[in-house]
């Protein structure tokens, strides 16, 4: 299964949104890769910002495989990739 760029902010805002208590629709993410520290994301939200690690990053997509897509993400293999034509997008295996 491969998670579009736009299904990966999804799952970011659903997150971020989860833990704050506030829809989904409130949160803007901003998807970015660097050589050195890898993937990370930031969530903004009533003006402030919030870093997302690679770590943070597949948690949430965790969370939303669980919650929205209803599957498994404990034995799933979620692997982030920087893609020419589609951005960042996620590769998950079983």
């Amino acid at each position: 299964m491969t998670l579009s760029e736009q299904e990966v902010i999804n799952a970011i805002c659903y997150f971020h949104a989860k833990f704050k208590q506030v829809q989904p629709t409130e949160v803007e993410v901003e998807l970015m890769y660097d050589d050195a520290s890898g993937y990370s994301a930031e969530a903004y939200l009533h003006g402030q910002v919030e870093f997302y690690n690679t770590v943070n990053f597949i948690t949430a997509i965790r969370l939303y495989l669980d919650e929205k897509l209803n599957r498994d993400s404990i034995s799933a293999r979620i692997l982030l990739d920087l893609h020419e034509d589609e951005g960042i997008i996620a590769k998950i295996e079983w």
